[in-house]
């Protein structure tokens, strides 16, 4: 059967930039930054973005474009006779599961935080009826179960259509309709009165505060939000490179998407800062900011309702895109596994996908006893520990010694590989810096992820 590929190259961008675009971008780099110095922290992350997930990304890009073929096949198809980088492939597969066993739930609050904002659900509340809204939402197994089940069915039926008329089609205008909203709303923050506060703290470049919570500190975060925000090391970007012709270096088209992703994660912060200091609330991170703090905002803004509205849209856009990108790597890794057409392994999929999605869900009532990472833990926090602190180093230094070892694939046909096209050529230079120095880096992240665990 013959594959199916990407029509064109914004297609390519727009879709890899898709999936690694995620909610993390919108809740947690805002927030870093400002903690962190604002201006300051933002060149500190893009230094860190370019020597640590440039190269990788450019690596899974050659990796799945080379073999054509997605993490099931792409290391049996590369590697040299006898070798056993072909394991990797359930380390792959499994982390693309795991992921989806938590962001299906998530990806569900925003749908029905999008409902219930379109509604009105949030009008004539206050901070504590709002804060209630989310201490219900996770009490109730039945409404985040059935949120759940609706990002499942809808991002299974974007990949059901095929590359083409699915994926390609719908997360295109998706990532589109992504980035008008987000200018929209950033917009609209920084023409409210007094967001003038919100603006220095987010964008002022304060080396006060580098100095105040350490050096070592704030690298190593800007270090983590680098490595972590495009999910490198489970193949979910290679897929996509499987799917592009050769017409383009690859160097160049990482960077676009990385720059795509780091537009999202800054106009983000432009969206949420001037609205929060607008009505004097000081933004935490994580979900409280989303969930609690935003809908005050919206609650206390002229037109809120709409805006609210609009912002939850774009949420729901971020997460999806992303489901839609995890699921077709899914989908296409257990095809070339099974030799089944998508149609039958989407459907097994989807009744998969749901059943490992109950657990996270059951996490926070039912099962709120099991608290696998100490006490005020739940499921959802091993799942993510799983994936964000294991599968995505380990998989990156498997990508890493795979593209430069001559026991694996090696150098020169990955530069061959990255540097077939026109356009920016990989930087030759870094060969030493890439295979002895940025593995020990991503195994200091790996180590500073339980050290971290263990130290809280």
């Amino acid at each position: 059967m013959e594959r199916e590929s990407f029509s064109s190259r914004i297609s390519f961008i727009l879709i890899s930039a898709g999936c690694a675009i995620g909610l993390g971008n919108v809740w947690r780099f805002p927030f870093i930054t400002g903690q962190y110095g604002g201006a300051s922290f933002v060149l500190i992350y893009l230094c860190f973005l370019l020597l640590l997930g440039l190269p990788i990304m450019v690596a899974e890009f050659a990796v799945g474009r080379a073999s054509v073929r997605s993490a099931a096949l792409s290391f049996d198809m590369l590697e040299p006779k006898g070798t056993k980088w072909h394991w990797y492939k359930y380390g792959a597969i499994a982390g693309n599961i795991i992921l989806m066993m938590f962001y299906t739930t998530v990806s569900g609050w925003m749908l029905y935080y999008l409902y219930k904002m379109a509604i009105g659900g949030f009008v004539g509340l206050d901070a504590n009826g709002v804060a209630n809204i989310f201490g219900n939402l996770l009490a109730d197994p039945v409404t985040m179960g059935v949120n759940m089940v609706i990002i499942v069915l809808m991002c299974f039926g974007v990949c059901y259509l095929g590359i083409k008329d699915g994926v390609e089609r719908i997360t295109k205008n998706m990532m589109t309709c992504l980035l008008i909203l987000m200018l929209v709303l950033a917009v609209n923050s920084i023409m409210l009165p007094n967001s003038a506060a919100g603006l220095k703290y987010y964008l002022y470049p304060d080396f006060s505060k580098v100095v105040e919570h350490g050096i070592q500190e704030v690298i190593f975060a800007a270090m983590g939000q680098a490595f972590f925000t495009l999910s490198l090391g489970i193949g979910a970007l290679a897929i996509f490179g499987s799917y592009i012709g050769k017409e383009q270096r690859l160097t160049g088209e990482a960077m676009w998407i990385m720059a795509l992703d780091t537009f999202v994660a800054i106009i983000s912060g432009l969206i949420i800062f001037p609205a929060c200091f607008s009505f004097g609330i000081t933004p935490g991170g994580g979900p409280g900011l989303l969930f609690v703090t935003l809908p005050n905002v919206f609650n206390a803004m002229a037109g809120g309702q709409l805006w609210g509205t609009l912002f939850f849209l774009f949420m729901l856009f971020a997460a999806m895109s992303t489901v839609i990108a995890v699921f077709e790597n899914i989908t296409s890794c257990l095809c070339d596994l099974s030799g089944w057409d998508r149609r039958r392994v989407i459907r097994w999929c989807i009744v998969g996908i749901i059943v490992l999605s109950l657990p996270c869900v059951l996490g926070f009532n039912l099962w709120s006893n099991i608290q696998p990472m100490g006490k005020g833990s739940c499921i959802l926090d091993l799942e993510d520990f799983l994936v964000s602190n294991n599968l995505l180093p380990l998989g990156s230094l498997v990508y890493l010694a795979f593209c430069t070892s001559r026991y694996g694939w090696g150098w020169d046909n990955f530069i061959r590989e990255a540097d077939t096209g026109s356009g920016v050529p990989f930087p030759k230079a870094l060969r030493f810096y890439i295979t002895y120095i940025l593995p020990l880096i991503v195994l200091v992240i790996f180590a500073n992820g339980y050290w971290a665990l263990f130290n809280k």
